[in-house]
């Protein structure tokens, strides 16, 4: 892939932040790493990685973040929450801590996988990827309860479980592509930039 000349932010207050940013730089991308409002400038696209949830949005309400990257993506900015992100997006939530932002037509349930030691791998197959299988890595791992009728679903478990989304411009995956070697979904990210931001 030749990566067009954008910069895509990734939210790095707290989590694997820096496995997304190695990923992107490796397929050409520029970066930024996004603390503050004003850091939300003159960027193409952001990414919210895994981490914490309660801490993330603790610290996006502290650093005075969240008006201001929720009217941007409400305003076309793309959007991609991993984990913690995709929580982060979500317009609802089981349970009652954190407070997502509300953008995404999907309820979450936050940890359905259970404790770190419940983390897994498994071969995901994602049309929009191609025909060879992605390796997800799920490491406490949300899951989507339900989608709303606007949300296409890219990816499920063999049971049927929603693990990865897409809806207007925003992604969500249960689970990590930063912490594998396969760069597939950071690109289909790329790939889905309106022209009209470069």
């Amino acid at each position: 892939m030749k990566a067009p000349d954008i910069t895509i932010g990734v939210l790095a207050l707290q989590g694997d932040f820096l496995e997304h940013i190695k990923m992107l730089r490796s397929i050409g991308v520029q970066t930024r790493e996004i603390k503050l409002a004003t850091d939300l400038e003159n960027i193409d696209g952001i990414i919210l990685p895994g981490g914490e949830s309660t801490t993330m949005v603790h610290l996006l309400d502290a650093f005075g973040l969240r008006k201001r990257l929720t009217q941007k993506i409400k305003n076309g900015l793309p959007a991609w929450g991993t984990c913690a992100g995709m929580i982060m997006l979500a317009n609802k939530l089981i349970q009652t801590r954190p407070v997502p932002l509300g953008l995404m037509d999907i309820t979450v349930n936050r940890n359905a996988f259970g404790r770190q030691i419940d983390s897994f791998e498994v071969l995901l197959s994602i049309k929009q990827l191609g025909d060879k299988p992605f390796p997800a890595t799920f490491i406490r791992a949300p899951i989507i309860e339900k989608a709303g009728p606007n949300v296409e679903i890219l990816s499920t478990l063999d049971n049927g479980t929603i693990v990865a989304v897409r809806e207007k411009n925003m992604l969500a995956t249960s689970f990590h592509p930063e912490l594998t070697r396969d760069t597939r979904f950071h690109e289909y990210f790329i790939s889905k930039i309106p022209l009209a931001n470069l």
